[in-house]
């Protein structure tokens, strides 16, 4: 892979600056390219900038050194205009280097209260974008499942209005051979699907579920199912049971609460696919023409993205025997 370097080259061919994120044995600084690629042009020409994840070996064990190596393989695999692009890595005794398109806008939730509003049009077309996205993992051979999608990895590329969303973090994604089904209990809470939370064999569809979740937040400014509580809050999610409570909900179209009903569906089999997101109703007909209502309440969304941001900003969340002890209660 000529893209793979080994030693401490990556230190000689970047400057590093600020520091955009750090997590338990990573930290993301922006990263300023010393001269132009001697490979290609698109590896970086001089002053370019690039967000680039500093992994701490040391820390890492046995099933972390996996889960990285599975990361690497993915994101040198993928190529879509809507998922972060993974540019070059470097391997050094004590720290791996990941060298990635960097996203000045932000976190996608982030720009949106600080718009003065946010429309049905807005949400169908991030929501048909990301679903572009994952339906193409999807259908790879082999395929690939993100299995931890949540607002923290909806980066956007710039600040400006019409900047694209980008699908960011492949830690906990999975390579599928054949049919092969996923058991492994990983994800977010809040964002799970509910046949993770059964302890079931599943497959790509969990992504439908987290994507649902999303588009749900996207027209009101909550959660479909809140709770302090793990075990609470699962058995919310398990029995698939959420409202459209008025008045966060009075302005939003009758399609958008069709399209949530299809995508928040308990069985997987019953759950439209990414794949056939594109085709629904809702996301044909919003993206046609600026919808009339201004669908998202931005009081509650920002008050939403400040407790989402103090609870969970910067921390990746396997929910592992956790989650099992918590189904369990």
């Amino acid at each position: 892979m000529p893209w793979f370097k080994t030693g401490d080259a990556c230190k000689t061919t970047y400057k590093f600056g600020k520091t955009l994120g750090t997590g338990s044995f990573a930290t993301v600084k922006i990263g300023t390219r010393i001269a132009d690629s001697p490979e290609s042009e698109d590896r970086g020409k001089k002053g370019s900038k690039w967000a680039i994840k500093i992994i701490n070996k040391k820390n890492l064990e046995k099933e972390d050194e996996d889960a990285l190596e599975s990361e690497v393989k993915i994101m040198e695999t993928v190529s879509h205009p809507n998922i972060i692009r993974l540019n070059e890595v470097f391997d050094s005794p004590a720290h791996f280097y990941m060298v990635m398109e960097i996203c000045s806008g932000g976190e996608l939730f982030d720009r949106i209260v600080e718009r003065e509003k946010y429309t049905e049009k807005d949400a169908a077309d991030v929501v048909s974008k990301v679903a572009d996205a994952l339906a193409y993992c999807h259908n790879m051979e082999p395929s690939i499942v993100h299995r931890d999608l949540k607002p923290e990895n909806l980066l956007l590329t710039s600040t400006e209005m019409d900047a694209d969303v980008k699908i960011a973090d492949f830690g906990l994604a999975k390579i599928l051979n054949d049919d092969t089904l996923m058991q492994t209990a990983c994800g977010t809470p809040g964002y799970v699907a509910p046949e993770i939370l059964e302890v079931q064999p599943y497959d790509k569809q969990v992504d439908a579920w987290s994507l649902g979740v999303i588009t749900y937040i996207l027209l009101c400014g909550f959660p479909p199912f809140y709770d302090d509580n793990n075990a609470q809050l699962f058995a919310s999610i398990k029995s698939g049971n959420y409202e459209f409570p008025e008045p966060y909900w009075n302005d939003v179209s009758q399609d958008a609460k069709e399209f949530i009903n299809d995508m928040l569906v308990v069985k997987p089999e019953g759950r439209i696919s990414c794949e056939q997101v594109k085709d629904h109703k809702w996301i044909q007909n919003t993206l046609k023409e600026e919808h009339k209502c201004e669908a998202l309440d931005m009081n509650a969304m920002t008050q939403f993205n400040a407790r989402r941001k103090f609870k969970m900003a910067g921390q990746k969340i396997k929910l592992g025997i956790k989650m099992a002890g918590a189904m369990s209660k």
